[in-house]
């Protein structure tokens, strides 16, 4: 019975990092569509090795929170000076 009860609390658990894992893929891919790039050309804009964004967008890797949080606000402060009609850095596109 205890056996079951670790097996069962296992599948929440992977559950739970399967939808965090996809959360993190569909995040990715809809920040590289907002910013208009394919992925050899946003690894290369985000300093970012292809195989690793590969392995990201495939679930066969978990990014760190922290690196697509701050991925989002690059992205997302460099399209508010644009909107802004600020330049930002010798990086906008």
């Amino acid at each position: 019975t205890t056996h079951r009860v670790v097996l069962f609390f296992g599948g929440i658990i992977m559950a739970e990092r399967e939808k965090e894992i996809q959360n993190q893929i569909d995040t990715m891919k809809e920040i590289r569509k907002r910013a208009g790039l394919n992925r050899r050309e946003f690894s290369e804009y985000m300093g970012i090795p292809i195989r690793t964004l590969e392995e990201w967008e495939a679930g066969r890797r978990k990014m760190p929170d922290y690196v697509l949080r701050l991925i989002v606000y690059k992205i997302e402060t460099e399209e508010y000076f644009k909107e802004k009609g600020i330049q930002n850095n010798k990086n906008d596109k």
